[in-house]
């Protein structure tokens, strides 16, 4: 079975880290990495003013029910220089975003092991993110919306590479 990990990039809502969170120790991520502006749990050594650090923890905790506690996460303040290091590590990066050059994700199929890059809940991923990523998939919508809440698409997406990819 490959090793996965997950790139929470630019997600604001500490809800949705909590639940991304939770979801990817259900799918048994080996790591998360939050970064950017992403909100993340209260860590030793934090550099954060203790108020913002406590209100984010809470928050996180919220959804992510212990998850924040159990799973390996690591907050990185620099995503191309994760995205390199993910690659030398010997992980395909893969972005989950709608693009023409996108692959349907039932179809995504591979033997590496994948780092997966999710990004914000307004602008998605940025295109220089996009660029870096080894490929990209897309979950298709069938209905009026556009797209799913991060935290519902990055679980969907986690669900695939754990039993089908």
């Amino acid at each position: 079975m490959q090793h996965v990990v997950l790139v929470v990039h630019d997600v604001r809502s500490a809800h949705n880290v909590g639940s991304i969170l939770r979801s990817a120790d259900g799918f048994g991520v080996e790591a998360v990495y939050l970064t950017g502006y992403s909100p993340y749990p209260v860590g030793p050594n934090d550099k954060r003013l203790p108020y913002v650090a406590k209100r984010a923890g809470q928050q996180i905790a919220k959804t992510a029910l212990g998850a924040e506690k159990t799973l390996h996460w690591l907050h990185e303040t620099d995503i191309s220089k994760l995205v390199v290091k993910l690659k030398k590590a010997g992980f395909l990066v893969v972005a989950l975003e709608q693009t023409d050059k996108s692959v349907n994700l039932a179809n995504f199929k591979t033997d590496k092991d994948v780092a997966l890059i999710v990004g914000s809940e307004i602008g998605g991923i940025k295109l220089r993110i996009l660029k870096a990523a080894d490929v990209c998939v897309e979950i298709p919508m069938s209905g009026k919306k556009e797209s799913l809440n991060v935290s519902v698409a990055a679980a969907i997406a986690l669900y695939h590479l754990r039993y089908f990819a």
